[in-house]
């Protein structure tokens, strides 16, 4: 029995995508460039912080809105009480939106990097 190695063909993106990366490293080597670089950091850092704050402050209210409102927990759908299928079910939107929005802001934050490290 032989052996038979299968690999993928070179391709013409992958040597374009190498000769991109070249300017980048050098942007980030010089000083300007590590300016920019910490900057994305902390604007991705910041952009985690107010997105986890602000789910966790949702998830934490969330079961003192539906202790709030009066004779959800006697309404049942199926057996369970309602207030817990909220609770068990409802989280899920919050958490999609949460990390819809992060991505969106997060790879808008990369493009301005992108713009800047560019124009230079």
């Amino acid at each position: 029995m032989t052996r038979v190695r299968v690999t993928a063909p070179r391709s013409v993106s992958r040597g374009s995508a190498d000769s991109s990366a070249e300017p980048r490293e050098s942007a980030e080597e010089s000083a300007v460039g590590q300016v920019f670089v910490r900057s994305l950091i902390r604007s991705q850092l910041r952009l985690a912080l107010v997105v986890a704050g602000g789910f966790l402050l949702i998830l934490g209210a969330f079961p003192l809105l539906l202790a709030a409102i009066p004779g959800l927990a006697q309404t049942r759908i199926a057996g369970i009480p309602l207030d817990w299928l909220l609770l068990g079910a409802g989280i899920y939107p919050v958490t999609g939106i949460s990390a819809w929005l992060y991505i969106r802001s997060a790879a808008r934050n990369e493009a301005r990097y992108r713009d800047l490290a560019g124009d230079r």
